[in-house]
């Protein structure tokens, strides 16, 4: 086993040495591509480092805050960081300054590292946040900037590397909904090298390759993007390329630019990319159409990968001739999106995780017994079990988080004394291992009946009609009569384009939305039919890894 798994810094030396002018990071600008080999990448890190030591003097144990998209610089940073002996807080780009205000008075960070476009808002929490010592940009300056840049900084590269234990914080991260009361996940190096051991196990079941390109579009301050489209795929000596634009026509030209191989992606892409090939194969003329949809159909019992490639060769051609499939997480992925690329040759290896877990926890990788329904079997060093009593999932193992950030009763919470972690989803476990996650306890819907529904499952059914862009289904209380306390099934439809565009009178949208809910819910036991639907013409809001939040939708409709 490779000297990483014994120090996390070892992992910036080893690759250094081993890759050197390989490509390690890399994103497309107006002006190009900026690429950071691993030789490049290694020493932008230490002279941030270095002067992170030397000319700021921070101390083991400081904190250094990032806010920024994603960008080869922020790599650099987290290294640095790591070198230094500081813990990194890694910031939402897209968090409201009174939040972000809330997450920062919570860890008092002494550095704060931003890019070009958040120098305001970081001259703005400076002001806020007495702690907060320096700002430093992570873009190279420009004639109208005062503040330190990175490329700025001396060019000093040496510095003594500053070790911890395992034990040690080497992050935290602040999960959504951190507005009033901050959550701030603590992450050891310990669970680092934990998920890079499980990780790199399920990896090598994944990408047989030497060399790949890889390009992830989800946001770096998420703990999936660090865990598995930084360290892990650098581990590997792989290339990871950053978009800045999430334009379908922008991300397939790097994909053919770069002949990228895997993609790191959230279930929401998957089903925009799908919707998109969907609506160019209904474009083509009747003979073509009726071609690929024979294809598509034959696909479904052709096992082999290499020749559903060779069906749908245009499709691929489109998507730069190398892509081997992605890897989905963050949110559930619907099955139907999954068995759609599997059926067109493109592997869909759905990762199950939290960032409570460092986060992965399980992903579905097995050939033979990967089901796409499932989110698979358990890495390394994970024990899963079903709470008998409520049947939800609980973990154990060396991923486990350290605590949330000065929160010692919600960690007491929410890990047992014997070290077992709540998650918080209704799970069950087949007899090969496999998890399948079927719902949150904060979701479920207690009817009057005592029943209790999830509504992921009635979502499920719903986002099967293809006049829907969008569906949040959640419980209403009732606060009056008989069943006061229980709650009635709402669910929240946005209508696709199309169809808005077709109903301007909002209330045949309504009657048109209505008759869709009601004969799709035929599906499902009568229980488990919403009792009141209502119409948006706007997106749901969402996290930043695309997933629906429930309490702002119940907002928005005020039910």
């Amino acid at each position: 086993m490779r000297n990483l798994y014994k120090n996390i810094l070892t992992l910036l030396e080893e690759n250094t040495n081993s890759y050197s002018e390989k490509i390690a990071l890399g994103i497309k600008s107006q002006l190009g591509w900026k690429e950071f080999t691993y030789r490049g990448l290694g020493l932008m890190s230490r002279k941030i480092a270095s002067y992170l030591i030397n000319d700021l003097q921070v101390e083991k144990g400081d904190k250094l805050a990032i806010l920024s998209e994603s960008k080869p610089e922020y790599g650099a940073c987290v290294f640095a960081s790591v070198i230094s002996g500081m813990i990194t807080v890694p910031l939402d780009n897209k968090l409201t300054i009174y939040e972000l205000k809330s997450i920062l008075s919570d860890c008092r960070p002494t550095v704060l590292m931003v890019s070009i476009h958040n120098v305001e808002k970081g001259l703005e929490l400076m002001e806020a946040v007495d702690s907060i010592k320096k700002i430093i940009v992570m873009d190279e300056p420009s004639y109208k900037m005062e503040l330190n840049s990175i490329y700025t900084l001396p060019d000093n590269y040496d510095c003594k590397w500053v070790h911890r234990s395992k034990k040690s914080t080497a992050l935290i991260i602040y999960t959504s909904g951190t507005t009033g009361s901050p959550k701030g996940v603590e992450i050891t190096f310990g669970n680092l090298l934990a998920q890079l051991i499980g990780c790199d196990d399920a990896i090598a079941d994944i990408i047989k390759a030497d060399t790949m390109n890889i390009l992830s579009i989800l946001p770096m301050n998420h703990l999936f993007e660090l865990t598995v489209g930084f360290s892990v795929f650098l581990n590997h000596g792989y290339s990871v390329y950053y978009t800045s634009s999430l334009k379908p026509n922008d991300i397939l030209g790097i994909m053919k630019e770069k002949q990228v191989g895997f993609m790191i992606v959230v279930p929401a892409f998957l089903k925009l990319l799908k919707t998109s090939v969907e609506a160019q194969v209904k474009a083509l003329p009747v003979v073509p159409r009726t071609i690929f949809n024979f294809m598509y159909n034959l696909a479904g019992f052709i096992p082999f990968y290499s020749i559903k490639k060779l069906m749908f060769t245009s499709l691929h051609k489109n998507f730069g001739g190398k892509l081997q499939g992605f890897v989905a997480g963050g949110a559930p992925l619907e099955k139907e999106v999954g068995t759609f690329f599997e059926r067109i040759g493109l592997k869909v290896y759905q990762g199950y995780g939290l960032t409570e877990t460092s986060p992965v926890v399980a992903v579905n990788r097995d050939f033979y017994f990967r089901d796409l329904a499932s989110v698979g079997r358990p890495l390394k060093g994970f024990e899963a079990r079903i709470d008998e009593t409520t049947g939800e999932l609980m973990l154990k193992g060396p991923s486990v988080m350290k605590g949330y950030y000065n929160r010692p009763e919600l960690t007491a919470e929410t890990i047992t004394e014997d070290g077992w972690l709540h998650t918080g989803d209704i799970a069950r476990i087949a007899k090969n291992g496999n998890i399948y996650i079927t719902g949150r306890i904060k979701n479920m819907i207690v009817l009057s009946g005592g029943k209790k529904v999830f509504p992921e499952e009635v979502e499920a059914v719903l986002d099967k009609s293809p006049l829907f862009a969008e569906v949040c289904v959640f419980g209403a209380k009732r606060t009056f009569g008989s069943k006061d306390g229980t709650e009635d099934i709402i669910a929240v439809v946005v209508p696709k384009p199309e169809l808005i565009n077709e109903y301007q009178d909002d209330a045949e949208l309504n009657k048109v939305v209505r008759a869709e809910v009601k004969k799709l819910s035929q599906q499902l036991t009568a229980y488990k039919r919403p009792v009141n639907i209502s119409v948006l013409k706007d997106p749901l809001p969402k996290t930043t890894t695309r997933k629906v939040k429930r309490n702002e939708v119940k907002e928005l409709v005020k039910i």
